[in-house]
C-alpha cells in the first residue's frame, strides 16, 4: 500500500462497518483504517508484505511509534506487529510515516508465510510466489467485504522452520516442488485436507473455499463450512499426506548457508520499547533484514556467523533473548498498569517475580497468562491465568481472562499465592510429571483452596 497506506483499508472499513468505537465487535482486526480502542489509546496491527522489513524500515516504524504512541511495539503470537497508545489524530501520521519508509502493507486478509521464505536452502517450494498468484488470480474474492476480518490464510513452504502449530482458516502447504496441499480449519494436525495439485490448481481450490465462505454469509470462518457444501466443491476426497517434520521457529542462530546465518530473537513477552529497539538496530548492517515469526519473535537475516554471535552476546542489553529455553517465553503478559489504563496491576513486575520465585511453573508445559484486566489482550486461549480486577487477582487453572475465576486472591496476597503455586508444581510432582500435568491432576478446587490459605 505504498503511497496509500490507508486507502485500501479505509475502503474495507466502510464496506464492513469496522469503526473505532468502544463497542468494536469481537473478531475484528485493528488496521490502520480501523484501529482498536484499548486502555492506553488506539492499537494498530499490521503485517508488512512477506512479513519482512529492512533495518531502515524497522527503525522508521520504531521512531514513529515513539513519536505518535506510547513507544511500545509488540509482536503477536502470529508474528504481526502492533503499535500501541495511538490517538485518533496520530494514526494518520503513523500511516504517512509507514508510506514514507516504503513499507507495503497488503490489504486484509493477511497471508502468512514461512518466516525464512526464499532464504532457506531446505525450503520445499517458494511460498511468496504462491502468495503472488493468490493475490493476482483471486483479487476480487480476497477483497470481498463478506470475508471475516481475521480470516487466516497460511502458505507454508516448509524447510528449516514450519508453521505446523499455527491454526488457519485456509492452509496451503508445499508437498514437493510442484504440488501444494490445501486444507481448512486448523493446525497441521487438525486441519481438514481438501485438495492436492500443482500451484495453479491449488490456487483454484483456494478460490472455491473463498466462494463457500462468501456464500455462507458475512464473516463466516472455515470451521463453519458444512460437509455437504465441501463435498460438492471437492468431489475427490483427499486423505492425509505424509509430510516431513520441521521445527517451529525458535530463538538462536540458524545456518542458511556456509556464508550466511539468521538470528532469532524474542522480545520479553513480545513487547519492545522503541528507544531500546532503535539502539539495537544501530548494531545492524543496512543489508540485514527483519523477518517476523510466530511466537512473538523475529529473525535477522543476511548475517555472517560472526555477526550472529556478536548480536547474541549483546541482545540481552536491549530486552531481547536469543535463548530458546528462556523461561520468560512461557509467560504471556499484557502491557499492564503503568502502560495501559485498564490494567489493575504491573504485569511485568509480577512476571519477574514468577521467574525468580516460581521457575517450576515455567518448564514449557503450560503458559502463564498475566492479564491486567479481564479483556485478556495478550493471550486469548485458555491458560493458567492471573487476571487483575478491582478486588485483586482472579486465578484460573485452565481459563480465559474473561472467565469466572477458580479463586480470587486479595491484592496483598499475590506474592504468597505465587509461592504456593510453585510448591504445588514442584515438590508434589510425580516422577516424570510436568507442571501442567501436576496441576491438572491436583485440580482447580484443590489449588484454589491452597491459594486461599494463610
Amino acid at each position: 500500500m505504498k503511497g496509500s497506506a490507508m486507502a485500501a483499508a479505509t475502503d474495507r472499513q466502510i464496506e464492513t462497518g469496522d469503526h473505532c468505537a468502544p463497542g468494536l465487535r469481537r473478531g475484528a482486526c485493528p488496521t490502520l483504517a480501523a484501529p482498536m480502542p484499548t486502555g492506553d489509546g488506539l492499537l494498530v496491527r499490521l503485517r508488512p508484505a512477506g512479513g519482512a522489513l529492512t533495518v531502515a524500515q524497522m527503525r522508521a516504524l520504531a521512531v514513529s511509534a515513539l513519536a505518535h504512541g506510547t513507544g511500545i511495539l509488540e509482536i503477536t503470537a502470529r508474528g504481526n506487529l502492533q503499535v500501541r497508545g495511538l490517538r485518533a489524530e496520530s494514526v494518520e501520521a503513523l500511516a504517512a510515516n509507514i508510506d514514507a519508509a516504503g513499507i507495503i502493507v497488503p490489504a486484509n486478509p493477511a497471508i502468512e508465510l514461512s518466516p525464512l521464505h526464499g532464504l532457506d536452502p531446505a525450503e520445499v517450494a517458494d511460498p511468496s510466489a504462491f502468495e503472488r498468484m493468490l493475490r493476482e488470480h483471486l483479487h476480487e474474492k480476497l477483497a470481498s467485504p463478506l470475508l471475516a476480518p481475521k480470516l487466516a490464510i497460511l502458505v507454508d513452504g516448509r524447510g528449516h522452520f514450519c508453521l505446523d502449530e499455527m491454526s488457519a482458516d485456509i492452509r496451503i502447504v508445499a508437498v514437493d516442488d510442484t504440488r501444494w496441499m490445501v486444507a481448512i480449519a486448523g493446525t497441521a494436525k487438525t486441519a481438514h485436507p481438501l485438495f492436492c495439485g500443482d500451484a495453479g490448481e491449488a490456487v483454484a481450490a483456494v478460490g472455491r473455499v473463498l466462494d463457500l465462505l462468501i456464500a455462507k454469509g458475512e464473516h463466516s470462518r472455515a470451521r463453519e463450512l458444512d460437509d455437504q457444501a465441501l463435498a460438492a466443491a471437492f468431489v475427490q476426497p483427499l486423505g492425509p499426506l505424509s509430510l516431513s517434520v520441521s521445527a517451529k521457529p525458535q530463538p538462536g542462530t540458524v545456518t542458511l548457508s556456509t556464508q550466511k546465518a539468521a538470528l532469532g530473537l524474542r522480545p520479553q513477552f513480545g513487547q519492545m520499547q522503541s528507544s531500546e529497539l532503535i539502539a539495537f538496530l544501530a548494531n545492524l548492517d543496512a543489508s540485514a533484514e527483519i523477518r517476523l515469526a510466530p511466537d512473538r519473535q523475529f529473525l535477522i537475516t543476511g548475517l555472517s556467523h560472526a555477526e550472529a554471535e556478536r548480536l547474541t552476546m549483546i541482545a540481552g542489553g536491549y530486552g531481547l533473548s536469543a535463548d530458546p529455553q528462556d523461561p520468560a517465553a512461557n509467560i504471556a503478559a499484557c502491557a499492564g498498569a503503568g502502560f495501559c489504563m485498564s490494567g489493575f496491576y504491573e504485569t511485568r513486575r509480577l512476571a519477574a517475580r514468577i521467574i525468580e520465585h516460581a521457575p517450576e511453573l515455567l518448564d514449557g508445559s503450560l503458559t502463564v497468562h498475566l492479564s491486567g484486566c479481564a479483556k485478556g489482550c495478550a493471550h486469548p486461549p485458555p491458560a493458567l491465568a492471573l487476571v487483575g480486577s478491582a478486588d485483586g487477582y482472579g486465578f484460573s487453572l485452565e481459563g480465559k481472562a474473561g472467565d469466572a475465576p477458580d479463586a480470587t486472591i486479595a491484592g496483598g496476597g499475590i506474592e504468597s499465592a505465587i509461592e504456593k503455586l510453585a510448591q504445588l508444581a514442584g515438590p508434589q510432582r510425580q516422577a516424570g510429571e510436568s507442571a501442567a500435568a501436576c496441576l491438572k491432576r491436583l485440580g482447580a478446587a484443590t489449588i484454589a483452596k491452597a491459594l486461599r490459605q494463610d
